[in-house]
């Protein structure tokens, strides 16, 4: 199984450098994680809706660019469908069952991911309707990910 995850901008805090590290070693006896880093671009607070959308499309582009041929693209979305663990390993699971190696999961910008993303995605996954900061939302992922493995193979961990 090959894991993509497409994410725009850098970490900067040590803190979620290392959970990161964590997490990407215990996925690797699983399948073969790649995180993708997209350069974010300059979005001042007090950019109009047309500005804002011309940030979204830039950095949609560069995300679209990076996606592997044939993955199964999977978003993350405010408006998203929300699931639990369990139905997230079921999900991968029905992925790899139909025959996908292959899963992107994209983290957009600080304003959220271009139209053409949105359009492109095969599944579109809600954490909450709450907000997170993108460096923090990258752990987190990894860490469902990691839990959606050890319940699919009915291993210790998730409770």
């Amino acid at each position: 199984m090959n894991i993509n995850i497409i994410t725009v901008g850098k970490i900067k805090e040590k803190y979620i450098k290392e959970g990161i590290n964590e997490f990407s070693k215990r996925l690797s006896r699983y399948g073969k994680l790649k995180i993708i880093e997209i350069d974010d671009e300059k979005a001042p607070e007090n950019l109009s809706q047309k500005d804002m959308e011309k940030v979204m499309e830039k950095e949609g582009e560069k995300i679209i660019s990076k996606i592997p041929q044939n993955s199964f693209i999977i978003s993350l979305e405010i408006e998203g469908k929300s699931i639990s663990s369990e139905m997230l390993s079921k999900k991968i699971e029905d992925i790899m069952i139909s025959g996908n190696n292959d899963i992107t999961f994209i983290i957009g910008g600080s304003l959220g991911l271009s139209n053409e993303v949105k359009m492109m995605s095969n599944f579109k996954l809600s954490f909450s309707k709450m907000t997170f900061p993108h460096q923090l939302m990258r752990l987190i992922l990894l860490e469902q990910i990691y839990r959606a493995f050890r319940i699919m193979k009915n291993e210790p961990y998730h409770k």
